[in-house]
């Protein structure tokens, strides 16, 4: 890279994908801004301004790593050498225990093209079902829900800037203001537009500080919440009887569940009173345009879809999705969450969001591929039960862009299982907590080093340009693929260019729910590189080009019948309720400073300034009961396991509530504590719920 040129990209930490340049200064790589591109317009959080401080070879991989039989340690190696030890390792467990014994594990931040070429790696090379990725935590509850009801999930059905044009948004579950801050300027615009915030959170974050209306179930009850909530609107005769009529069915059903949540049953189980109820309904209902936006908190529940479910009913019933300006959004968390979980590395997936199962699916894919549609395997298990299932049915396991030892429910236990494997290979950046384990560790490329498109939470294809050259040691993920293929009897299928797997890619998805196929490179470095929305189909030769679609459902929803479908859905408990030996709740999240499991954001300095580890966040009353002061050491225990933090004491928590970010290992590791209890229809981990006992360290 010359140091006056611009390379145009994008940040590689959350689903904002927001617009940064990348150029050589004195100091080494530098981001400038890049006001044009209009998801940020320029304004970055202190995540994506220190990006380029993972670039360095200080704190990142630089060379493969393969475990020694004599020490023990893991000691360099070259690739070759690497490289062969993953095909073995992984052609002996096929040879010995069968296709499914090799597992695949992916990540939501992985590229379209890497992701696209793990699954196709998985079926067409391993022959195994068992692959499934990260981005089953973050919010396959809100997609499982989207597709029930709506026939399609794409997170944002609308570009984001539609959020500061509507007159109310009621926000469930999202600290947008720590997660992602620059997307902070839609709620502020909203309130400056003379629209309302309703915000639903048992924390008074930095988010809920700015609602007009905040409130604060306990944590596990949002379904609940948005059935009395619902059961409010029928009652005060706030249903858009038309709408309902003209576009959705079961309607009867889903009243019906609804009306037994009344009101006062509705406050005690949250804890939010009557009044709130009845003003938040009010104030969703007399607004001309209005929005749910849920995140992972409603979402990261055993009954998650269920809850997600609950609250399209609402919107569904005041008639706003497939509305200008209105209806029901989920709001992705991973880089790549939209992206990574289209073309194939989820368990029941192939390319373009076909069903495993649907054996028109599997010929199209098949016949793009050139294999035999009767040899791609059946959907595999979810992430965590695949992960459960390490060291038993599953020997070997190839890993990319994840690490569940952080990050995955039950984590003492999922590293257990990690040990207890007869091969682990991971690619990943840094030599992380679960790359730690591994057996070989294959140093691959980042953001910055690379070519490849990603989805953000809008639906907007985006293309990530290489800025700067790599370390010499270090490959691109599509190169370890590639290797791999080869070293396993398949040279053809798996190139190394991005652009190529980007075209293999257009031709899998094209004609299913979310096709590429009228978006190419030269198409997203155009028009400043703003993006395609999918769906975005292949047109005829001669005619003019798909426009990509900003907002979906405005005339039909993607059902068989055009309609959207209400589910009739009713409260239940969390999997593990507070008892008289563990107390508290327990929620987890995250904080401004740190990602996901901080992996990365942890080997920047500026960052562990300003989040240096972890907490535990305590209402003054608990803490007077434990007689614990702001900064002492307390041990949190749940069934699972006990960790050790400082107390932060705030009454910005709920009574009966304890938080914790999850963004370290070891003795402060989150979820050494939670619950891997999973959603029937999701498989989604209730990470937002379980009970825990509070104690002086």
């Amino acid at each position: 890279m010359h140091t006056s040129a611009v390379t145009p990209t994008h940040c590689p930490y959350c689903a904002l994908q927001c617009g940064m340049g990348l150029t050589r200064g004195p100091a080494g790589v530098e981001v400038v801004e890049r006001p044009a591109f209009p998801v940020n317009g320029g304004a970055l959080c202190g995540k994506g301004r220190t990006a380029p401080a993972v670039l360095s070879s200080r704190v990142r991989l630089t060379g493969p790593l393969v475990r020694s039989p004599g020490t023990g340690e893991l000691e360099p190696a070259g690739w070759d050498e690497a490289l062969d030890r993953v095909a073995d390792g992984l052609a002996r467990t096929r040879a010995a225990y069968g296709a499914d014994a090799c597992g695949v594990f992916g990540g939501g931040g992985l590229t379209n093209e890497k992701a696209y070429a793990l699954g196709k790696f998985a079926r067409v090379v391993l022959g195994t079902s068992q692959i499934d990725y990260n981005g089953r935590f973050c919010m396959s509850s809100a997609a499982a829900a989207g597709t029930r009801a709506f026939g399609l999930d794409r997170g944002l059905p609308f570009p984001l800037a539609d959020v500061a044009r509507t007159d109310c948004v009621l926000l469930v579950g999202s600290n947008l203001a720590e997660t992602m801050p620059p997307a902070l300027r839609y709620l502020t615009e909203l309130r400056d537009n003379g629209g309302t915030l309703v915000v639903v959170d048992p924390r008074r974050t930095r988010t809920a500080e700015q609602a007009d209306l905040h409130l604060a179930p306990r944590p596990g009850t949002d379904l609940a919440l948005a059935l009395g909530l619902l059961h409010l609107v029928v009652a005060e005769g706030r249903t858009d009887e038309a709408y309902i009529a003209e576009r959705t069915t079961g309607w009867e059903e889903a009243r019906a569940a609804a009306m037994a949540h009344w009101p006062e049953y509705v406050e005690r189980i949250t804890g939010v009173p009557v009044p709130l109820l009845r003003a938040a309904a009010r104030m969703f209902c007399a607004a001309e345009h209005a929005m749910v936006l849920t995140a992972r908190g409603p979402e990261q529940q055993a009954k998650g879809t269920d809850t997600v479910a609950a609250w399209i009913n609402l919107c569904l019933a005041t008639g706003r999705p497939g509305r200008p300006l209105s209806g029901y959004g989920c709001l992705t968390g991973q880089g790549n969450g939209q992206g990574g979980r289209e073309h194939g590395q989820k368990a029941d997936q192939l390319p373009g969001y076909r069903k495993l199962t649907d054996p028109a699916a599997r010929a199209h894919v098949a016949a793009v591929w050139g294999v035999d549609p009767e040899a791609l395997p059946g959907p595999g298990r979810s992430a965590y039960e695949l992960l459960d299932a390490l060291g038993g049915d599953v020997r070997s396991l190839l890993l990319m862009g994840s690490n569940p030892v952080v990050s995955a429910p039950h984590a003492a236990h999922v590293e257990q299982r990690i040990r207890s494997l007869d091969f682990l290979a991971v690619a990943d950046v840094v030599l992380s907590e679960t790359a730690l384990l591994a057996d070989v560790v294959l140093p691959v490329t980042q953001w910055a080093e690379e070519t490849g498109t990603v989805t953000n939470l809008e639906g907007r294809v985006l293309l990530r340009r290489r800025a700067v050259d790599p370390p010499d040691g270090v490959r691109g993920d599509l190169d370890v693929l590639h290797g791999l293929a080869a070293r396993l009897g398949h040279g053809k299928g798996f190139p190394t260019d991005p652009r190529e797997v980007f075209e293999e890619l257009r031709r899998a998805s094209s004609g299913g729910l979310a096709d590429y196929a009228g978006i190419s490179y030269e198409r997203l470095a155009e028009d400043g590189g703003e993006g395609v929305f999918w769906p975005c189909p292949a047109v005829p030769d001669g005619a003019p080009a798909h426009p990509g679609t900003r907002r979906l459902f405005l005339e039909r929803f993607a059902t068989d019948d055009g309609r959207a479908r209400f589910v009739p859905v009713a409260h239940r408990g969390a999997a593990e309720e507070p008892d008289a030996a563990y107390p508290v709740v327990l929620t987890t999240g995250r904080v401004l400073a740190q990602y996901q499991s901080g992996a990365q954001t942890r080997r920047v300095d500026e960052l562990n300034a300003a989040a240096p580890g972890p907490f535990v966040e305590v209402h003054p009353r608990l803490a007077a009961r434990l007689r614990v002061a702001d900064g002492d050491e307390v041990a949190v225990v749940s069934r699972r396991g006990r960790v050790v933090v400082p107390a932060r004491v705030t009454t910005a928590i709920r009574p009966d509530t304890v938080f914790m970010p999850f963004h370290w290992p070891g003795e402060g590791r989150a979820n050494t504590l939670t619950h891997p209890a999973l959603d029937p229809v999701s498989r989604m981990p209730e990470f937002k719920v379980c009970a825990v006992r509070v104690e002086r360290a």
